[in-house]
């Protein structure tokens, strides 16, 4: 018999948030969030999107069993923001069964109408620092940590409930050269004499800390217009700003500066920490922190976390400076790839600057719709 249960206790959300770990056990390509992530994702008291948003969350249990789970997030700002009205749904993992797909996304269309939404878009999480977008092109690529996977059955069943495409992202592995790209290093110092800016460089990771706030309050300006981005609040900034401070890597954490000394650009990429999170199980201690360790200094490809650029400034060569500089980082220690992370299709802009190097679009993740009569 099947049941779906709200999340209403710490027993039922621990299930909730380890069930992808028993569903993609010998998935070789998923790469599980940190548990204590997920943990405090899921609690309004440490994620600080609760101030614009709110969540239900439910587990599909057989015989005890969990098989499924789904959650319903209210972006209540981005609603605003663009006037629409739509339930988004995220973390909606299942065995590959009609009926366990079916109930939780009817838990879903219950909580939208609920709400008086009119529209369900997904999955697609809190703001643009969650996971977004379902594979369906790339499944037998590793994941980043970063970024959902799901099996390709998922498609299906998508497809099965009426969701059809809302947008799509790309995602590009791109092959470090072995020297720096004379045209990009060419056009970044073109962008310095020319503009006057200042590019500072770290010795060690705790030297970003004055400049921190500054750099990260680009991530609301640069991508304001995106699809799906609400503006960050404070303590989603600061929650960021630790990651960086746990897996950042001076040599491929770059901010510029405009001639009056103010901040208009940064970039934050680090190296993989796919490999240790997938062997940890999601789990930070006892082991996966020395995992983590590791593959910041061993792992071969860099991945691409955030960079922005005040939108008054793109289009004047910041973004040509802070690939440079995370390329010659890449050079330096010896890496081999680059994953760029999710990229909307219609960006253009931003993919064209890819073609410089040889690249391979890899992966492609969609965010569906369905429209609530």
């Amino acid at each position: 018999m099947l049941e779906i249960r709200e999340v209403k206790n710490k027993r039922d959300k621990k299930r909730f948030i380890k069930f992808p770990i028993w569903l993609y056990k010998d998935c070789p390509y998923f790469v599980p969030a940190l548990y204590m992530d997920e943990d405090s994702e899921f609690d309004p008291k440490q994620n600080g999107a609760f101030a614009y948003a709110e969540c239900k969350m439910w587990i599909a249990l057989r015989d005890g069993k969990v098989v499924g789970r789904a959650a319903g997030v209210l972006n209540k700002a981005y609603n605003e923001k663009m006037n629409v009205k739509q339930m988004r749904f995220t973390r909606f993992d299942f065995v590959d069964d009609a009926e366990v797909v079916d109930a939780l996304f009817a838990k879903v269309v219950e909580y939208a109408k609920e709400c008086g939404m009119n529209e369900i878009i997904g999955p697609i999480g809190f703001s643009d620092l969650d996971k977004q977008g379902l594979v369906i092109e790339g499944f037998e690529e590793e994941d980043m940590y970063v970024t959902p996977y799901n099996y390709p059955y998922y498609v299906t069943h998508f497809e099965r409930l009426g969701l059809t495409k809302k947008v799509d992202w790309v995602e590009f592995q791109i092959t470090i050269p072995e020297q720096m790209n004379e045209r990009l290093d060419r056009l970044a110092n073109m962008a310095i004499e020319r503009y006057g800016y200042k590019v500072l460089r770290f010795k060690k990771i705790t030297d970003i800390k004055p400049y921190i706030t500054e750099a990260l309050q680009i991530l609301n300006e640069a991508f304001a217009k995106l699809f799906g981005v609400v503006w960050l609040s404070d303590k989603q900034l600061i929650d960021f700003s630790k990651l960086i401070m746990l897996v950042g890597n001076p040599d491929y954490v770059s901010v510029v500066q405009n001639k009056e000394g103010k901040i208009i650009g940064y970039s934050f990429m680090a190296p993989s920490i796919s490999k240790a999170v997938r062997e940890s199980k999601g789990k930070l201690f006892p082991c996966g922190i020395f995992r983590i360790f590791r593959d910041l200094k061993k792992s071969k490809t860099l991945d691409f976390y955030s960079i922005g650029v005040k939108p008054e400034y793109q289009n004047k060569g910041v973004n040509a400076i802070l690939l440079r500089e995370g390329l010659a980082g890449a050079i330096k220690n010896g890496m081999k790839f680059a994953e760029t992370g999710p990229e909307l299709e219609t960006n253009i802009e931003v993919q064209s600057q890819w073609k410089a190097f040889e690249h391979r679009n890899h992966k492609r993740r969609r965010c569906y719709t369905l429209p609530l009569q």
